[in-house]
């Protein structure tokens, strides 16, 4: 069973997005949150396997609700789920670590297909979304990709620190120095710390 949380402003579309997620029977809604603030409280408490993140929120914006869930350290798969297609939209949401960018008007069942997906690991993108990434200019530095968060973690990587040490300078526990680490070298596509601090160090000498 794969649990699921719904983060939208909206009480008839919090309604509606339950619905369709009880025709797959694999998963199941924890928790509802109508704001950012309630989301963190939730994630924190719960940490569901899927999070599905409005974008336009009243108060804390769904962007602002994500980075801070990144912050934290928050492992769950974060897909936004939005009426948005603006390309600046999307391109700020998976910058700051969304696992998926979803638009609310997608036929049901390929919604339920593709946060199935997202719960087993893929990333997963409205088809109009995809386009948009696929025909994006990316800047040659590959740190871009990076939260704050995580490139505060690598500077410590690069310093030579262990995770208990990065973990006691920056305030955050170590697990949470573990979880910025998987995702920091998932985005820069290497499979070591070493590999990470090589490219780190190489990029400050260009």
């Amino acid at each position: 069973m794969l649990t699921l949380m719904i983060v939208d402003d909206h009480p008839l579309m919090r309604r509606g997005i339950r619905q369709l997620l009880t025709l797959e029977p694999r998963l199941e809604v924890v928790a509802e949150a109508n704001n950012g603030t309630e989301a963190l409280a939730e994630a924190r408490r719960l940490t569901p396997d899927v999070i599905l993140l409005d974008l336009n929120m009243k108060g804390m914006s769904g962007l602002d609700t994500l980075k801070a869930l990144r912050h934290e350290g928050i492992s769950s798969r974060i897909l936004v789920l939005t009426v948005s297609d603006a390309r600046s939209d999307i391109y700020a949401m998976v910058d700051a670590g969304a696992d998926g960018y979803l638009l609310k008007d997608s036929d049901p069942d390929m919604l339920l297909s593709q946060i199935m997906q997202a719960a087993q690991g893929q990333k997963v993108f409205s088809e109009a979304v995809e386009n948009y990434l696929a025909t994006r200019q990316y800047s040659a530095n590959p740190f871009r990709q990076l939260t704050e968060r995580e490139l505060d973690v690598l500077q410590e990587v690069a310093r030579g620190l262990s995770n208990k040490e990065i973990a006691t300078t920056l305030h955050i526990s170590e697990e949470t120095v573990k979880v910025h680490i998987r995702n920091m070298l998932r985005k820069l596509d290497v499979r070591s710390r070493v590999a990470a601090t090589v490219m780190w160090l190489e990029s400050r000498n260009n």
